[in-house]
């Protein structure tokens, strides 16, 4: 008995164990195209574009903006966030859209860029810079450029920043406007309420120098936070606090008047509908919710829609996977996984993106990543010949704009503008 029981006992394990492992074997993800993107492709097709390009879908753009504004209370204003929108035709026809004139900045060949193409401008630095990079800065307008270097706030995080500064602006005969980098609970730097705030508020308070613009309080974490017990709201009023706190201790060294009117920036895409009203902040930034790639597929930003794609020209489309070397194990991995059933090799690769379109699409890990000719595998009911496009999304807006070349523009069925992007930079 105690061996049947043991017989039994194995054999009812390798079936739950078989079973385990059939419900653990993929679906076929593959399916008929999207509408969407082979209405893309046709224009694509019909503009003469054969290479890897970056799409945005001004409609969606669009919506995406009046959602943004839509969402703001009374009295906030909208700092549009340069680096993620890394276009002048973009950021000019954001800025026409939403009304704003405030950019936040973050090289110094952006900023030079935008005080030549927008000088009317206000630009927020967004990270603080070398002082280096500010001379440079300098030396890279013209005379007839140089006016908008009154429109631009420094940011500074620390009191040897302040001091480096300072002396900048007694080589160069300019006074700066400045505004400090908060720690509201990121912790990448940045200034809390007490002695060293104290002091360099009194610096600016006092320095001919410089103007003292305001704060700017990063806050994306809480985003990333979970819920459960409360720990995001906890984080929230904790950012909120700290923000206060500044503000008052910067009330009693300048003054209630002279506070009021600061600038007080604060959020970024993933946070900013937090804000209900301008308590603690009077202006928010953002710019990839506005194009929307997926590390911005967030409950937050659910009312955004994807708005930038990349599309790229299949080179290849293989009715069979085979990889090299391992021909032998191609049967065995299709009939497990039907997701690798066919193979499409694409002209360029190695994107931050994810395919999208056609459905099912993934990248071949046993293969490998490559920037000349991408492997993705897909179902069987994979139908992609070679001239068509594959569709991805990408991870991020900042960097991956900046590798393709003109944005093209696609409106009302067709590809209606080119708009370049800066030039790469950190």
């Amino acid at each position: 008995m105690l061996e049947l029981s043991r017989r039994n006992l194995m054999i009812g394990g390798a079936g739950l164990l078989g079973a385990g492992l059939l419900m653990s074997k993929p679906d076929d993800k593959s399916g008929p195209r999207d509408p969407y993107f082979l209405r893309l492709q046709a224009a694509l097709t019909e503009a003469g574009i054969a290479s890897p390009t970056l799409v945005i879908d001004k409609a969606r753009l669009d919506a995406n903006i009046d959602t943004l504004m839509g969402h703001l209370p009374a009295g906030m204003a909208y700092r549009i966030v340069a680096k993620s929108l890394p276009s002048l035709d973009l950021i000019a026809h954001v800025r026409q859209r939403s009304g704003s004139d405030r950019l936040m900045t973050f090289n110094q060949p952006m900023l030079t860029a935008l005080s030549k193409a927008m000088p009317e401008a206000d630009q927020l630095l967004g990270k603080p810079l070398p002082v280096v990079a500010a001379r440079n800065y300098f030396a890279s307008l013209s005379s007839e450029d140089a006016p908008a270097a009154a429109r631009v706030q420094w940011l500074i995080d620390t009191p040897d920043r302040l001091r480096q500064y300072r002396e900048l602006a007694a080589a160069t005969g300019q006074t700066l406007r400045v505004n400090l980098e908060l720690d509201v609970g990121l912790h990448r730097g940045g200034l809390e309420a007490g002695d060293t705030l104290k002091t360099l508020l009194e610096t600016l308070r006092d320095a001919p120098e410089f103007n003292f613009s305001g704060f700017m309080g990063y806050e994306p974490h809480l985003a990333a936070l979970p819920e459960a017990m409360g720990w995001r709201d906890r984080a929230k009023s904790g950012a909120w606090r700290r923000y206060g706190e500044a503000l008052a201790q910067a009330a009693q060294v300048l003054g209630a008047e002279a506070v009021s009117g600061l600038v007080r920036n604060a959020a970024g895409s993933p946070t900013y509908r937090y804000y209900q009203d301008t308590e603690v902040a009077n202006e928010i930034s953002a710019g990839s919710c506005l194009v929307k790639p997926t590390h911005f597929d967030t409950p937050l930003l659910e009312p955004h829609q994807p708005a930038s794609f990349i599309a790229t020209p299949v080179i290849k489309s293989l009715a069979q996977t085979r990889l090299p070397g391992l021909e032998f194990a191609a049967d065995g991995q299709r009939a497990w996984d039907p997701n690798t059933s066919r193979t499409v090799f694409i002209y360029g690769g190695n994107w931050l993106a994810e395919p999208v379109d056609p459905p099912g699409l993934s990248y071949n890990k046993t293969f490998g990543r490559s920037s000349n000719q991408e492997m993705l595998t897909g179902g069987h009911n994979l139908a992609i010949a070679p001239d068509e496009f594959v569709f991805l999304r990408p991870h991020q807006s900042e960097a991956v704009f900046l590798q393709f070349g003109d944005i093209a523009v696609y409106e009302d069925g067709h590809i209606t503008q080119r708009w370049p992007v800066f030039e790469a930079s950190a």
